[in-house]
């Protein structure tokens, strides 16, 4: 599964590795986040190297449906349930400060983008409250949202409201762009370097950045990897790991599509909005998330999707499919600034909550201006918000899951039968026991692969995702590849190989 984003034929061409190399400030990833405060440090003089596991772009950002909108859905309503007027509108501030900083970037640069309506809309009577319900916040707010019973949508709705003049794109433009605009003031981009630990923090100090190449060393250093890849602050146990679906699809002549971009206000999720790819509008349709390593079939979740878009606009043809990983706080508020016990050298950003588009360019601004000596009135009403009631029964009942899911997924490695020289059949994978040991077993691509069946971060056993052919796990959603390899966090070890 490649998406729509990454499937190009421009590559960027990362900057050479040089060991016990010296920056003013690391980055730590190369999606949206990393890049933008990478960018916006070495515009001021910094000198900043970013360092990325895999390529540009291969994580969340480069899996998004990219839409870049003040209107998300029913998060505002949320917030007002847990904060207070002030917080809410400090919280729409900063992503209508990120949306003009990056809008104005891409006309600078000449970027594509297009200008669309944002909709929320609603097929059920819960749905339809949902939507009344963030009518008032949005008003609230200060956003000039209406509500209207015109869509472009091929089914009825019960309510939807609407935002004009909100932006969509390809994010891979937008991280080529950032990425030039970075290096033309001496930035250093390193793909293919993963960041295992940060070490020797001290205050008076530099930290050492230790990477499977090596050593790199910083003043401060920023985790922008969708969720931090330190256990320092606990982080891993205030956030949501959730894996959700999107398809492009050509779609014949005769059927119509929605120019807009829509999100509907119930589960399962639906998202849509179109692509210009060359003379053609490619529609691409999003949704049908999950909590990771939690669900036994995604690509059920996958084809049901497919199934959805090809019901309602006939003759639908795919061209991609993929998923994304997003992070979402228990108190639904997006974190950034300075890492616990980071001795106030280490920055991070995570829990965008599905809408990082906005949230990631207003982190960067928070971040850079922190790093530079300033402050945004903004980032420090959210940086210190007081969590509500409601947020720490979110914790209380994400960590009692996560301990339901350790618990049911050792009993069930304990039964599992002997994995001696078993061999899935092509695209599976299953948990076996080798000794006393549980083991990931699986084929892809013709090749067999024996790995420890237990999470390298805290410890939970792993299940098989049958859609993106992954090892994932239930407990905080760090997944690996076949053979072993990290491919999201917070874990940085492999799996180990099993004779």
């Amino acid at each position: 599964m490649t998406s729509l984003w990454l499937d190009r034929d421009t590559i960027l061409t990362g900057d050479a590795f040089v060991p016990e190399a010296d920056f003013d400030v690391a980055v730590v990833g190369a999606g949206l986040t990393g890049l933008a405060i990478a960018a916006l440090l070495a515009r001021s003089g910094v000198r900043v190297g970013i360092l990325e596991a895999r390529t540009v772009g291969a994580g969340t950002t480069g899996n998004t449906t990219a839409k870049l909108s003040l209107l998300q859905g029913t998060v505002l309503s949320g917030l007002r349930r847990q904060y207070s007027q002030k917080v809410v509108n400090a919280y729409v501030e900063a992503n209508r400060e990120g949306q003009a900083w990056l809008l104005r970037h891409l006309e600078e640069r000449g970027v594509p983008f297009q200008r669309r309506d944002a909709y929320t809309f609603s097929v059920t009577d819960g749905g339809a409250q949902r939507v009344k319900s963030e009518l008032s916040a949005c008003r609230a707010a200060g956003l000039d949202v209406e509500e209207t019973s015109v869509t472009e949508l091929p089914f009825n709705t019960r309510r939807t409201i609407r935002l004009a003049d909100q932006a969509q794109f390809n994010p891979m433009d937008v991280l080529e762009s950032l990425a030039a605009d970075f290096r033309a003031h001496a930035g250093v981009l390193m793909e293919g370097v993963r960041v295992r630990n940060i070490s020797n923090v001290t205050k008076d100090g530099r930290a050492d950045i230790v990477t499977d190449a090596g050593i790199v060393h910083a003043g401060r250093v920023v985790l922008a990897t969708g969720i931090p890849i330190l256990d320092r602050g606990l982080y891993f146990a205030k956030l949501k790991a959730s894996q959700s679906y999107a398809a492009a699809f050509r779609v014949p002549g005769h059927v119509t599509i929605p120019s807009g971009m829509y999100l509907s206000a119930e589960s399962p999720g639906r998202s849509l909005r179109t692509y210009p790819a060359g003379r053609e509008e490619l529609l691409v349709v999003g949704g049908n998330g999950h909590q990771v390593g939690r669900e036994p079939s995604p690509r059920r979740r996958l084809d049901e999707l497919l199934a959805w878009a090809r019901h309602y606009f006939p003759g639908a043809e795919v061209t991609h499919t993929w998923s994304g990983e997003d992070y979402q706080a228990t108190n639904l508020m997006p974190f950034f600034g300075k890492l616990p016990r980071g001795g106030g050298k280490i920055f991070f950003a995570t829990g965008y909550n599905k809408w990082g588009m906005s949230n990631a360019i207003a982190a960067a601004l928070a971040i850079s201006a922190e790093i530079l000596g300033g402050q945004l009135h903004w980032a420090d009403t959210i940086q210190h918000r007081i969590t509500s009631p409601a947020g720490a029964a979110g914790a209380i009942s994400l960590n009692a899951g996560v301990a339901k899911a350790l618990a049911e997924g050792w009993a069930k490695a304990e039964l599992a039968g002997s994995g001696i020289g078993a061999a899935p059949p092509e695209g599976a994978g299953m948990v076996v026991r080798q000794g006393r040991r549980p083991a990931a077993v699986s084929t892809v691509g013709g090749v067999t692969c024996r790995l420890s069946g237990v999470c390298t971060h805290l410890g939970g056993i792993l299940s098989w995702n049958d859609a993106e052919k992954s090892w994932d796990c239930p407990l905080h959603g760090s997944r690996f590849s076949p053979t072993g390899k990290v491919l999201h966090g917070p874990t940085t070890k492999d799996l180990p190989a099993l004779e």
